[in-house]
């Protein structure tokens, strides 16, 4: 079974931001069990920042802002981050390599396919592939985020099994427990729905980027990537091996949607940034999501955004609800000019498909 163990910043450092070497110590003993039991497991790694604030002379209890100086800390802590699960893997007899992604190699099609092919060879020879955001280059403006949405995406990239998403609780309550001394452990999520998404809170912790709201997010993607995710808490004993083992009560279990779509679907979902927006009428979408067909410009009300041909959009109504993500084989110029044409009115320059069938995904209300 293919693993991803994915642990967050509040969850490896101290509150002075120095690498907790017991917590990873602790992760790292239970991704050699896993791998003992004949699983592949990689792990996901914040802390990077974190780590390196208190080199720099920052206190991270008062997280910077400027992004100079994360990328900065990044390139510093990143250093004994990958060191420290380095020194532990290899104590019970693993290989760990460092793998830092940036969000481009997930949407431009040759360097996910290259990402790809660099993880199946290091799962094939047994290795076990730390991953991380690569901070220290990361555009202020193209980013993962968080490395909730980027555990997720490397799920789908590898096809994985499991997605446990460690933080510094239980998984996910029916209230804030902070707050509400009555709220409990939901254990498992069969569907998402507005109200779901609505109990999540923001970062627990100075250090961290993410929260229980990423975290949701991350679940709902992997699910619908075909990935069981379990939210659980770090420091529990052997948490990882029983998670994946499917031990009850282990925390807060999102079971995969039946569906899973092909790779390139999900692709085009998940890890292609959306360029534009595209407006069709009632008629257009209840022909989209009837059954498989393209979105032709007689149905396309108008457009919002800049994008050129093979670049994704968003497809939403003219209420306003996005239902669809695509790969638009039109320009954005293009399908203002001819937006609800016919296609016999077409001049023959352009293809009869603004989104064909086999690059459109049906989007699932939340």
């Amino acid at each position: 079974m293919r693993v991803i163990v994915k642990i967050g910043s509040s969850s490896l450092t101290k509150s002075t931001g120095a690498i907790n070497h017991q917590a990873i110590a602790k992760l790292c003993d239970e991704v050699a069990e896993l791998h003992r039991l004949g699983h592949s497991p990689i792990i996901v790694t914040s802390g990077g920042i974190a780590a390196g604030l208190d080199p720099l002379g920052f206190d991270p209890a008062t997280r910077p802002r400027q992004q100079d100086v994360l990328r900065a800390a990044s390139a510093v802590g990143q250093i004994s981050l990958m060191a420290s699960y380095n020194q532990l893997l290899r104590k019970s007899g693993l290989v760990a390599a460092q793998v830092l992604l940036v969000p481009t190699d997930m949407w431009q099609r040759q360097r996910y396919v290259n990402s790809r092919g660099t993880l199946e060879v290091l799962l094939a020879q047994g290795v076990v592939p730390v991953v991380n955001e690569n901070d220290a280059v990361a555009d202020d403006e193209i980013r993962f985020g968080d490395n909730d949405r980027l555990a997720a995406l490397v799920a789908h990239l590898v096809d994985a099994d499991r997605l446990v998403l460690l933080t510094d609780t239980p998984g996910l309550f029916t209230a804030d427990p902070r707050v509400d001394a009555n709220a409990s452990l939901i254990e498992e999520i069969v569907e998402f729905d507005h109200q779901l998404e609505s109990m999540a809170s923001g970062p627990r912790s100075s250090v961290g980027s993410g929260g229980m709201a990423s975290k949701l997010a991350a679940a709902k993607m992997a699910t619908w990537s075909g990935v069981e995710t379990i939210i659980a808490q770090s420091d529990r004993e052997n948490v990882v091996v029983e998670a994946v083992a499917g031990v009850p009560s282990v925390g807060t279990v999102f079971r995969a949607r039946n569906q899973r779509l092909s790779a390139r679907k999900l692709w085009i979902a998940f890890a292609s940034p959306s360029a534009g927006v595209v407006t069709v009428d009632a008629g257009a979408r209840a022909a989209l999501e009837s059954k498989p067909c393209s979105l032709l410009p007689a149905g396309v009300v108008s457009c919002d955004g800049s994008f050129g041909p093979d670049q994704a959009v968003e497809v939403k109504d003219e209420t306003g609800e996005v239902f669809a993500k695509g790969l638009s084989r039109w320009s954005s110029e293009n399908l203002n000019s001819f937006a609800g044409r016919q296609t016999a009115d077409l001049p023959e320059t352009l293809v009869d498909e603004v989104i064909h069938r086999d690059d459109l995904v049906s989007i699932p209300a939340p």
